[in-house]
């Protein structure tokens, strides 16, 4: 059985304002190339389908078609829900879903409808996990984790650490495991040693999220979502990464990953990278004159710009450099004998950078480590 494992999707997410619903359209079209072409039975989402709690309707439409175009009349498609996901909003169509091949893991508690007529079908399920079965009598057993929190899992607080929760959460989806299958464990979380983007939100307080390698089981395959960046972790425990770009300093092409599951066993295949969506570049100037020949080398990119200049940037100058190139969506000017700090738009800042402005605004000093981990987790658990 030919697998596909991919993540962090952000249906719905924008650049500087710019709309990339399109670029998301035309990766979903590459990924059903893909599947065509690779003869992929099953399809993996390892978390962050969505890039808000409260997608727009435009963004739910686009995840229907693609979810429906990717599952067709013969592969499965397993979903769990990230941190950017509202995991019973996604999950509430799991009944309805499931009729057309498409499995919805929002809480990880749900128990997946089984049987059907489709040659590529969930067999078995329980809470945490399920079996799907091709054709052939092929099966691959799946434990699936989405983006694992106290309140999402309506827990109390106890004197567990965050990672005895991690295993005891895994240990739950394994219930149904046997040692008789093929194994994928998949879920949305920080792995520890991994490396995170810019557009990753900062909630996962200063590392007490990090889950150690060693909670992960040592046999079969780790499909993670959470980091943009595709990355190798272990083994047998890999990031996919994201969809697209979403931000300047995810230079590396995006990919998905070819597994196989056959003899008890999965063996990644091949890395394949995708080709849609815009690049996002950052560019570096002395001048008006070299800033103009640069944003001409790039006339299908995202663009942000650094501009080092004598004088301040006049608006002519500003309406020049955007007329140059259309895609510059970030500008920072640095003038020589001025302090070089770039204006920073709130919205580009994280939740934690957020709450250190609001609370030095408010009482003229910065808020200790302790008030700011409890801050980012009462975020988080709301």
């Amino acid at each position: 059985m030919n697998i596909l494992h991919t993540s962090d999707w952000h249906i719905g997410k924008r650049l500087m304002e710019r709309e990339r619903l399109p670029e998301q359209i035309q990766a979903f079209d590459e990924l059903a190339v893909i599947c065509e072409r690779e003869h992929v039975e099953l399809i993996i989402v390892a978390g962050d389908v969505f890039d808000t709690f409260m997608p727009s309707a435009e963004a739910e439409e686009v995840f229907f078609r693609a979810v429906k175009r990717l599952a067709g009349k013969e592969r499965a498609v397993v979903i769990i829900s990230g941190n950017h996901d509202d995991g019973l909003r996604l999950a509430a169509s799991a009944p309805l879903a499931a009729e057309e091949g498409i499995y919805l893991f929002g809480t990880g508690k749900e128990v997946m409808p089984t049987g059907g007529d489709r040659p590529v079908r969930a067999v078995r399920s329980g809470e945490g996990y399920i079996v799907i079965e091709n054709a052939f009598g092929e099966s691959v057993y799946l434990n699936a984790l989405p983006y694992p929190n106290e309140a999402r899992l309506r827990e109390e607080k106890s004197d567990e650490t965050y990672t005895q929760k991690i295993a005891r959460w895994i240990d739950r989806g394994e219930a149904g495991y046997e040692g008789d299958m093929p194994h994928i464990l998949i879920a949305h979380l920080f792995a520890a040693g991994g490396k995170a983007s810019e557009s990753e939100r900062d909630i996962d307080l200063g590392g007490a999220r990090a889950v150690p390698l060693s909670v992960f089981p040592p046999y079969g395959y780790v499909a993670l979502g959470h980091l943009h960046k595709p990355q190798r972790m272990g083994q047998n425990i890999r990031y996919s990464g994201s969809l697209l770009q979403y931000s300047f300093d995810e230079s590396e092409n995006k990919q998905v990953i070819l597994l196989s599951a056959s003899n008890g066993e999965i063996r990644v295949i091949q890395e394949i990278a995708l080709t849609s969506g815009k690049k996002l570049v950052r560019l570096e100037a002395a001048n008006m004159e070299q800033a103009l020949a640069l944003l001409g080398r790039y006339p299908e990119h995202y663009i942000e710009l650094t501009l080092h200049m004598t004088a301040p940037l006049t608006t002519q100058e500003t309406q020049a450099l955007r007329a140059a190139n259309e895609g510059l969506v970030s500008l920072i000017v640095h003038t020589e004998g001025s302090e070089s700090i770039p204006v920073v738009k709130r919205s580009s800042m994280s939740p934690k950078d957020l709450f250190a402005e609001y609370y030095r605004s408010v009482y003229g000093d910065l808020p200790t480590e302790d008030l700011t981990e409890t801050f980012m987790t009462l975020l988080e658990e709301t």
